[in-house]
């Protein structure tokens, strides 16, 4: 982590802040976890925290008051200490925070049970998220008590919790251009990842040894970390939409999901791509993928500024659900059996999501119960996909298939753009790139 100015990140504040009016943010990171014994697993901050302070270490608390004439951001933070860095890695300090990340006071974190109540007072509302990290919420509490009990003595405390994620997501919805440098980044690691998974594959390995290819390429690429665990997924593993356990044999004759994605500087790529394991599609198989694919390039029509979010789920719905009717998979009116619901045998997710600092990221998808209208600077994910178990009414050359086509797209002033479109989507393209060997 650490590639933006903080001069980013101070710009980000001051816009929160004037969203805020007079009040108090408490901004917690996400807290370390055990994963065994003596074991964590790695750190990884809060998405909220980390967007306002870039500020990359655990133990830490960013606290927001506006208009405050001593300072209007303050860090707490762990103190730099030699041994314990010599042990756990290097650590900013409070000097580092404020010389590095730009706040305008910094103190030890185990200092704030003296410092952050006298922050408080006098202060009718704070801004602080209850319930997402639990652990923290009561000391947040203790924290308004404390000042509560100063009333005889004139202190005012806090009357008012306020949750800031309503301001923050929407301001994290919409990216900024040093955002979306990051997340073409993302696209083009993740991508380059795809790409030699697609050209290693072959009959007899198994699944993790393409998860192998990807986290070489990402690593390589200066990815920290994968945005989610990948899915390798062959045969009729693809028809599991969160298949993780990426350890079967790679047959001759079945298809390769691969959905994953990687991290730049803490903002996500999510890209899926669906390759025989042998040089070529089947007939079964060839005609499933590009009726996926005409729903992909169907929903991407449907992406500009004005339109309404579910247009491109539409969109592919329509195009599944005529394609499923044509090939004997469903039977009745396409209409009727969109209405119905019926299309969801095959198709039972959404085509797209919002992707940022979260792979799944921030940001409602209705306002005011009406559908959200998309606006130049945000990020969907398309990825229509068709899933067909075995069953006693599906002919067998259809069993055991399951194919997904995802693409991270961003909305622009004209229209759109594919970040992740360096991988080869079309099934010609996609056999080409399997000639090829690594």
């Amino acid at each position: 982590m650490g590639f933006m100015d903080k001069n980013v990140f101070k710009r980000r504040r001051a816009e929160f802040m004037g969203l805020m009016g007079p009040a108090v943010a408490i901004i917690p990171t996400a807290p370390v976890r055990a994963r065994n014994g003596d074991v964590e697993y790695r750190f990884r901050a809060d998405s909220d925290f980390y967007y306002l302070t870039h500020f990359p270490e655990p133990e830490a608390v960013a606290v927001l008051i506006p208009g405050r004439e001593q300072g209007e951001y303050f860090l707490f933070c762990r103190e730099r200490d030699r041994e314990k860095e010599q042990w756990q890695g290097r650590r900013a300090g409070p000097e580092g925070a404020v010389a590095r990340y730009g706040a305008d006071d910094a103190f030890p974190i185990e200092d704030i049970d003296d410092i952050l109540p006298g922050l408080l007072e006098n202060q009718r509302r704070v801004y602080y998220s209850m319930g997402r990290h639990p652990e923290f919420d009561g000391r947040v509490l203790e924290w308004v008590n404390e000042v509560r009990g100063k009333a005889r003595s004139g202190v005012a405390a806090p009357e008012e919790f306020v949750d800031p994620s309503h301001i923050l997501h929407e301001m994290r919805l919409t990216k900024r251009s040093e955002e979306i440098a990051l997340m073409r980044k993302a696209a083009a690691v993740a991508g380059e990842g795809h790409s030699r998974a697609i050209r290693a594959c072959a009959p007899g390995m198994r699944e993790y040894e393409l998860e192998a290819e990807l986290l070489y390429a990402f690593r390589k690429g200066g990815s920290e970390y994968p945005s989610y665990p990948p899915i390798v997924a062959s045969g009729a593993n693809a028809c599991i939409l969160h298949y993780t356990e990426n350890d079967a044999v790679l047959k001759e004759g079945t298809l390769v999901l691969i959905d994953a994605g990687c991290e730049m500087d803490g903002y996500a790529s999510d890209i899926t791509r669906t390759f025989p394991v042998g040089r070529r599609f089947t007939g079964e198989q060839r005609a499933l993928y590009d009726l996926v694919l005409a729903a992909h390039a169907a929903a991407l029509t449907r992406l500009a500024p004005g339109r309404e979010w579910p247009m491109a789920h539409d969109a592919a719905v329509a195009v599944l659900t005529q394609g499923l009717v044509d090939l004997g998979l469903l039977s009745g009116s396409v209409d009727g059996l969109i209405e119905s619901g019926g299309y969801k045998r095959f198709y039972m997710h959404r085509t797209g999501h919002w992707l940022g600092l979260d792979v799944h990221d921030v940001g409602d998808y209705k306002v005011a119960g009406s559908p959200r209208v998309l606006e130049a600077g945000m990020v969907t994910t398309v990825e229509p996909g068709l899933y067909v178990s075995a069953a006693d009414d599906i002919p067998e050359g259809f069993h055991g298939i399951g194919i997904r086509i995802e693409d991270d797209v961003l909305i622009t002033k004209t229209g759109y753009e594919i970040l992740s479109a360096a991988v080869p989507r079309s099934a010609e393209d996609i056999e080409a790139l399997r000639a090829e060997r690594l």
